[in-house]
This record gives structure tokens, C-alpha cells and sequence, in this order.
């Protein structure tokens, strides 16, 4: 997402990503998208009933299939103003940096008033951007957060019955589920978060379970937590370092087992997302990592920005055996991996383009500015 101020309003777009060109000031940066000879399986969408999400849904952060990569069917434009591509817009009140979340007729999205100092979900209509409703879920309890960060970064999940929505208040992580009709079924206080750059991780759903992570430093109480779906219950939480960190889990079927990714806190890992248990785990990536973590054939890619700079891919088969690595900072903006091919833009704006299997360097650009989606 980006934001855009137009006196003392907010006005905030979906940001489109698409392969074959990305918009960064107005100005159309083409970007070269390899083709493999032998296309990568696509994972498909890991631990949700058939039928819980249509094929035209962008459910959850990164889409149904948790991987940024739209169905083939889809055909988003890949510019627009205010009299091209435009079916409509509306404001939003506050300021937030989490996406858009589509499901049946209806957009979700969280914001945050920092004047008021409210924490808000809305709901708006698919067709004509009309406001539906808005919760409260918080009132007070801001902290103190990096300028290019928001109180209003994690995005809603939604299983086709309930929102997930998560943030960062009074010094904890909440998770509050709502019904469509933003009634609130239940809340709970995931775990003490202490945090110099403040909070941007979105949950997952797996099953009858919705999966967040709260990687703290300090004081706070560093963890994974999965809580059933319809009652909030605890069902498993796993204990991690105390480390600030800012990336979101992520669920792919790899190695033949559903596999819980996160990546930071000086660790690549995979858990089974039922029990919390370690699958594998190794050294890797580093301290502070925000963009989540992309799988494809077996093999996972991250990278992170602090204090290391690194790019690296890790065989997700339990060997940890890590295949290649290099020195790129891709801090804030999240990898795509497509058809054997590892893409990212850094956090100067510099794209690149990575083999996936062996990390040869295919080709890279500069774009025009700096780039923090």
C-alpha cells in the first residue's frame, strides 16, 4: 500500500504489482519477466476447506495461494489516473499500510486515526467503494513507531465467515475476530510486544486455526501463537528469540508437509502449522526481516535488512542445507518467485532477478525512487 495526502485526509489506493510493469511516480518502469523451461508447480492453497474462497478473492496478505501471484485469469490494469482504469475511490479515514482484503462483495482493511488516536476495520462495497461499516477495535494505547511505518500495517484475514484483524495496542499484539457484519465474536491479547519500529505482520489461517507471530524485543513476550478460529482458544504457541522482527508467517506445502515458513531473528524456519513443531531450522537471514518469506520446488527464499544485508534460499526438505546467498538488502518490500525465477526490488529501488535454483544474477534496473511496498 502507499498513502497519498490531500490536505487533512488520507486517500489510500491499492497498489497493483504487476509483472510485466510497475508504476512508481507515475512513471512506467517495464520489468523483465523470464520464462522457464520447465514452469514451477504451483502450490496450491494449503490447509483451507474447498470452497471457502472464490476464485476472484484476495483473501489475506499475498492473495489465496499466500504467494503475491494473481490467478491467470486476472487482469488488472497496470496503470490508471484519475480518468483511466479508475471505477472508483473513496477515503479513508487515518492512515494505514495494510492491503485490501476482497472476499465475495465486500472490501475489508484496517486504518489508524493517529489524531484520534483510534484503531479502525471498514468495510466497503466491491462494486461501488460505498462504506458498509466501521469497528472501533482500539481507542488510545499508541506507542512509538518508525515514520514509515503505520499503527494500521497488518492485513485482515478472512476465512468466508470471520475477519482476523491484528494490532499492535497498549504495549500487546491483539487479535480480534469479527463476523461480515463487523461484529465482534472475540478478542485476544496474543503476547507483550516491545518494539522501536512497530508492528507489521498479518495473520494466517490453516485449518481451524488463525496463526500470528509476535516477534519482540526487551520485554515483550516473543512468540507464534495459533488460536481456533471460532473461539480464540490457545491451541499451540511457540516460543522465539528476543529479537525485533516484522515478518508475517507464511503457509506452503513443501517437501511433502504443510510447512509453517517465518524467516529473522537470525533463523530460517519451518513448523508444522497443526502442532507448532519444528520441522527444520537453520542459521540464516538475519536479526530484522519485514517482507515474508516465498517457497517454490521444495526450496525457500528470504531476505532481511538489519544489521545484515542478505538474500539467501534454503532447501525446506530438513537437510538445511542453504543452496545460495548474497549480499542484497531487501529489507521492507516481499520476494516473488515465478516460473524458476526469484524477482525483488529493493528498498533503494534497485529490481532484481535471481535464478531460483542457483541464484545467478539474470539481470537487474533501477527504478526511479526509493520503494517500501
Amino acid at each position: 500500500m502507499f498513502t497519498a495526502h490531500a490536505g487533512n485526509r488520507t486517500w489510500r489506493f491499492a497498489l497493483l504489482l504487476a509483472l510485466s510493469s510497475i508504476l512508481v511516480s507515475g512513471l512506467p518502469v517495464k520489468l523483465r519477466v523470464l520464462q522457464s523451461a520447465e514452469p514451477l508447480a504451483a502450490e496450491g492453497i494449503v490447509g483451507v476447506p474447498e470452497g471457502t474462497i472464490a476464485a476472484t478473492d484476495w483473501p489475506w496478505w499475498r492473495g489465496p495461494h499466500r504467494n503475491g501471484i494473481a490467478p491467470a485469469s486476472a487482469r488488472p490494469p497496470v496503470e490508471w489516473s484519475e480518468s483511466k482504469n479508475l471505477l472508483w475511490k473513496t477515503p479513508i479515514p487515518g492512515r494505514g499500510h495494510s492491503s485490501p482484503t476482497v472476499v465475495g462483495k465486500r472490501v475489508f482493511l484496517t486504518t489508524a486515526d493517529e489524531v484520534k488516536k483510534r484503531q479502525l476495520a471498514l468495510c466497503f462495497d466491491r462494486a461501488t467503494g460505498k462504506l458498509l461499516w466501521q469497528v472501533q477495535l482500539h481507542q488510545g494505547g499508541f506507542d512509538h513507531n518508525n515514520k514509515k511505518n503505520s499503527f494500521a500495517s497488518s492485513t485482515i484475514a478472512c476465512d468466508g465467515q470471520r475477519l482476523f484483524v491484528v494490532f499492535w495496542n497498549q504495549g500487546a499484539i491483539w487479535t480480534t475476530a469479527l463476523d461480515l457484519q463487523g461484529e465482534r465474536l472475540w478478542q485476544v491479547k496474543v503476547a507483550d510486544f516491545v518494539s522501536h519500529q512497530g508492528y507489521s505482520a498479518s495473520p494466517v489461517i490453516y485449518q481451524n486455526l488463525v496463526v500470528v507471530a509476535a516477534d519482540s524485543k526487551g520485554k515483550g513476550t516473543s512468540c507464534l501463537l495459533a488460536m481456533d478460529r471460532q473461539t480464540g482458544k490457545e491451541v499451540w504457541q511457540i516460543k522465539r528469540p528476543k529479537m525485533p522482527n516484522y515478518v508475517s508467517p507464511i503457509i506452503f506445502k513443501l517437501a511433502g508437509k504443510d510447512q509453517l515458513l517465518m524467516a529473522g531473528c537470525e533463523l530460517m524456519s519451518g513448523f508444522d502449522p497443526r502442532t507448532g513443531k519444528v520441522i527444520w531450522e537453520c542459521p540464516g537471514s538475519t536479526t530484522e526481516c519485514v517482507g515474508s518469506v516465498v517457497a517454490s520446488q521444495g526450496l525457500v527464499f528470504a531476505s532481511g535488512g538489519y544489521p545484515k544485508h542478505e538474500t539467501l534460499c534454503v532447501r525446506a526438505d530438513g537437510s538445511n542445507e542453504i543452496l545460495w546467498r548474497n549480499r542484497v538488502k531487501v529489507y521492507v518490500p516481499s520476494l516473488l518467485a515465478y516460473q524458476g525465477y526469484v524477482y525483488a526490488v529493493t528498498d533503494n529501488g534497485v529490481t532484481y532477478c535471481w535464478e531460483a535454483r542457483t541464484g545467478k544474477e539474470m539481470w537487474k534496473d533501477r527504478l526511479p525512487g526509493g520503494f517500501s511496498a
